[in-house]
């Protein structure tokens, strides 16, 4: 897996160091869409080198360089996410677990509606939903 992460940061130009791989590496393995709490804490787990602030920077630095995208909850937490393939959210209000929906059909509605109702001097770049509910099972 390690190769992947090292691919990944050197299409986009990025030096690859051992933090960064480090940081890139517990978020696709949290497979959770974690918060920066929860990188931080597998990190002082598995890493103990890296500093907080390091996970911060590379955090920030991966969202730029288009390698995570940022989910912001209804509890305004920010949470990361390495999938990005075109795909939607759903999110518990409840219990603040966020799973992976993807949708072919929902996605061709959406792009055939913004074709056909253009949103004035607005220029749609990008769709993502949040369904939020409540989850009826436990799923871990």
């Amino acid at each position: 897996m390690n190769i992947f992460f090292r691919e990944k940061l050197k299409e986009k130009g990025l030096k690859i160091t051992p933090q960064r791989v480090a940081i890139f590496e517990a978020i696709v393995l949290l497979n959770n869409h974690p918060t920066a709490e929860n990188i931080i804490q597998y990190i002082k787990d598995n890493h103990p080198n890296i500093s907080v602030g390091t996970v911060y920077k590379v955090l920030d630095s991966l969202v730029e360089n288009e390698l995570l995208k940022k989910v912001k909850t209804e509890k305004d937490i920010m949470r990361y996410d390495a999938i990005l393939s075109n795909h939607h959210h759903l999110y518990c209000a409840e219990t603040d677990r966020i799973e992976d929906y993807e949708d072919d059909n929902l996605n061709k509605l959406i792009s055939e509606y913004f074709k056909k109702n253009k949103i004035k001097n607005f220029d749609v770049q990008d769709i993502k939903l949040q369904i939020t509910g409540k989850f009826n099972i436990n799923i871990k």
